[in-house]
């Protein structure tokens, strides 16, 4: 079994990305790393090359500047890394998630698990959604709990935004990918970076969505019903990161007005209490396997 991991990455510095401790959490599991590199305003580039991996291969774009509709211009750069892997999987890491060592056997035990199984066409990832701190994470419908980030590198797959993929059947119809579960999480540090650096990431990258950027301010204006505190482990590899690049404590703000989305997930939550653990945030897949 050949494993490629792949990413696409622009400005990693600048906008404050733990994207080091994620390729090197990638090179960890994968025989290969693709990693779609857009003309940036920073080190990136010599900071990825510094890596000196020979499993790692970079492959210079330029991005559309004028395509602004809904994160198609991520799109793009996925695929254009997503083409190059090789593997009979396809490993799928965004710039702020890292891999937890501990996990490593076990994401490599459920590719070998599902690899003659055809049926199962991409594998799914629980999330830690790290919010305001390393100490605290948001969990609500609004964030989605699962997402597929392995895909089956002999199926026709392609990507309507940076997030998830969809499965081109006979017809040339789109459909989510049928999929298995891991048995594991993934670490998400995009909402803990600085706030000096998540305003120059509003700045930068929300008129790829078609979006006029806003000033970020706070991480304490949420629902605090949103927030749930983390007590475990993190990667080791991110060990640096989140003492020196992310926001260290989360004061909520007690003045903060719930607004209607905040409303809606609230009683979203409460169903899902209700229902016994029902879950009712967004999936871009269809579970087959447990």
């Amino acid at each position: 079994m050949k494993v490629s991991g792949f990413t696409f990455l622009r400005n990693g510095t600048i906008l404050g990305y733990p994207y080091i401790e994620s390729l090197k959490s990638l090179l960890a599991v994968c025989d290969e790393v693709v990693v779609a590199l857009g003309n940036s305003d920073d080190d990136t580039l010599a900071q990825v090359q510094a890596l000196n991996d020979p499993k790692l291969r970079i492959i210079q774009t330029t991005w559309n500047e004028n395509m602004q509709d809904r994160g198609y211009t991520y799109a793009q750069q996925k695929m254009i890394a997503q083409f190059n892997c090789t593997g009979d999987w396809a490993f799928y890491l965004e710039g702020d998630e890292v891999i937890h060592e501990q996990d490593y056997v076990t994401i490599r035990a459920a590719m070998e698990k599902h690899l003659d199984d055809k049926e199962v066409e991409a594998l799914v990832f629980d999330y830690y959604h790290f919010y305001g701190s390393p100490s605290t994470i948001a969990y609500s419908p609004r964030w989605y709990r699962r997402a597929p980030r392995i895909i089956r590198n002999t199926v026709r797959s392609w990507a309507p935004d940076g997030l998830f993929w969809l499965i081109m059947n006979e017809n040339r119809q789109g459909r989510y990918p049928n999929a298995a579960l891991v048995g594991c999480h993934l670490y998400h540090y995009g909402h803990v970076r600085s706030v000096a650096k998540m305003n120059e990431k509003q700045k930068r990258v929300e008129r790829y969505w078609g979006k006029t950027p806003k000033e970020f301010l706070s991480y304490g204006d949420i629902d605090p019903l949103t927030i749930r505190t983390f007590n475990r482990t993190h990667p080791a590899i991110a060990a640096s990161w989140l003492t020196n690049d992310a926001e260290q404590k989360l004061e909520l703000n007690p003045d903060y007005c719930l607004s209607r989305r905040d409303k809606k997930h609230r009683l979203m939550m409460k169903l899902e209490q209700i229902l016994g653990g029902k879950d009712f945030a967004k999936k871009h897949y269809k579970l087959i396997r447990g």
